[in-house]
C-alpha cells in the first residue's frame, strides 16, 4: 500500500515539473526574448523578402523596360521574312530570332511585374517620334516602311542590315546591364543576349559577302 503512495506521489510530481517546463518554454518563445530559438526562427522568413525583392535595382529595371520594345520590333521584323524574304537562310535566321525573343519578352515582363513596375505597352516604341530614336538600334518608321516595302533579294540585304544595327543596340544595352544590374537572372539574359546576338551578327555579315 505504501509503495503504490509512493508511486502516485512521484508520477504527480513528474507531472507537475512537466508542466512547469511547458509553461517556461511558452514564455521562452513569446518574441520577447530574442535568445528563443523560436522568435527566432519565426522571423527568418520576414527578414529574408525585403533581401530576395531587393536583388534588382534601377540598371535592372532600365534594362527589362527597354529589351521589350527592342525585342517586339526584332519580332516584327521577323514576322516579315516568311511572305518577302528570299534566301532560305534569312527565313531560318528569322524564325530563330522570333523563338528566341518572343520567351524573353515575357520573362522580361513578368520580371517588371513582379517588381510593381509597369510593362511597356503593345507599340510605346513605335519607330515614331524621339521615342524610336533613344533606343539603341532601333528602327525608324521609315526605316520599317522600306523593309515592309521590298522582297526577294533586297528584303534580304535591307532585314540583315537593319537586324545588324538592331543586334548591336541589344548587345550595348545587355552590356550595359552587365555593367551596372543587379538582379542576376537579367545579368543571365544579358550574358545570353551578348552571346547569341554578336554570333548571329557574324552569322549576317557572312551572308553579306562582308567576311
Amino acid at each position: 500500500m505504501n509503495t503504490h503512495r509512493s508511486l502516485v506521489r512521484r508520477a504527480s510530481a513528474v507531472a507537475a515539473a512537466t508542466t512547469a517546463a511547458l509553461v517556461v518554454a511558452a514564455c521562452g518563445s513569446n518574441g520577447d526574448s530574442p535568445a528563443g530559438h523560436g522568435g527566432h526562427g519565426s522571423k527568418l522568413p520576414t527578414a529574408s523578402a525585403p533581401a530576395a525583392k531587393g536583388q534588382h535595382n534601377t540598371a535592372d529595371v532600365a534594362f527589362a523596360k527597354g529589351m521589350i520594345p527592342h525585342h517586339r520590333q526584332a519580332v516584327e521584323m521577323a514576322d516579315l521574312a516568311p511572305s518577302r524574304a528570299k534566301s532560305a537562310d534569312v527565313k531560318k535566321l528569322a524564325d530563330e530570332i522570333k523563338k528566341a525573343q518572343d520567351p524573353e519578352i515575357k520573362t522580361l515582363a513578368g520580371w517588371l511585374t513582379s517588381w510593381g513596375e509597369r510593362v511597356p505597352a503593345d507599340g510605346a516604341m513605335d519607330h515614331s517620334g524621339h521615342s524610336g530614336h533613344g533606343m539603341a538600334g532601333m528602327m525608324t518608321a521609315e526605316e520599317m516602311d522600306k523593309l515592309k516595302a521590298s522582297s526577294g533579294k533586297a528584303f534580304d540585304t535591307a532585314f540583315m542590315d537593319m537586324m545588324i544595327k538592331h543586334h548591336e543596340g541589344a548587345v550595348a544595352m545587355a552590356r550595359t546591364e552587365l555593367a551596372d544590374g543587379a538582379f542576376p537572372d537579367a545579368r543571365t539574359m544579358a550574358d545570353a543576349i551578348i552571346t547569341s546576338q554578336t554570333a548571329e551578327i557574324t552569322r549576317m555579315n557572312n551572308l553579306l559577302g562582308r567576311n
